[in-house]
């Protein structure tokens, strides 16, 4: 009996690291390029790398807890309209925000932006743009047929490594760029987004 219970819980563990594994690959593709990561970016070459990447660590163990929890309820509860239309907001303000400022201000960025602030920045950023985006959708499909706290668990080291790398190459590759080109190529990313937001906001609405 203890062998037979000991056969279970080895195949039990091999399941989790399966879908788990393959949550991660599934979702690290996805996720490659695509909007979260271009904000971890453009924020981490503007400011400190610590708050950012716990921001939008925590905003994905949270988006992926909602997703595994409540399964494909969590399309019904805000419209895709609603939500596209304050992620344009959003990202419309930050755009312009970054391309506002002047030479004489670059230098106070820095030390204005807090580490609490820059937190609550990527953390409300990234929740909102990706609430109900097809990244969620996915965890949602994949838990609803595989072992749900494996998704959760592959999913969300996934999107976490995603957002890594976002910050990697905000805080090396576009170092080598002067700061005041830096807020202008970093302004241009979330109108870009806020453009593509607009887009799927009419496309919904049509």
């Amino acid at each position: 009996m203890e062998y037979l219970n000991n056969l279970q819980s080895h195949s039990n563990w091999l399941d989790f690291l399966a879908v788990s594994g393959t949550s991660y690959l599934l979702i690290f593709a996805a996720e490659i390029g695509d909007k979260s990561q271009l904000v971890c970016m453009a924020l981490a070459a503007r400011y400190r790398a610590f708050p950012v990447m716990l921001g939008s660590a925590l905003a994905f163990i949270f988006l992926n807890t909602i997703a595994v929890t409540f399964g494909v309820a969590i399309a019904s509860w805000v419209p895709e309209a609603f939500i596209s239309a304050i992620v344009a907001v959003l990202f419309a303000t930050f755009g312009i925000h970054a391309l506002r400022i002047s030479e004489e201000q670059e230098d106070d960025v820095a030390v204005i932006s807090s580490n609490r602030n820059i937190f609550v920045t990527t953390f409300l950023l990234i929740t909102i743009a990706e609430f109900g985006d097809k990244t969620q959708l996915a965890v949602v499909a994949l838990s609803s047929t595989s072992m749900p706290i494996a998704v959760w668990a592959g999913s969300t080291i996934a999107l976490i490594t995603t957002s890594a790398l976002g910050v990697w190459a905000g805080r090396t590759l576009l170092q080598e760029i002067p700061i005041t080109i830096l807020h202008r190529i970093s302004g241009v990313i979330f109108l870009l987004l806020a453009i593509f937001a607009v887009y799927k906001t009419y496309a919904v609405l049509s």
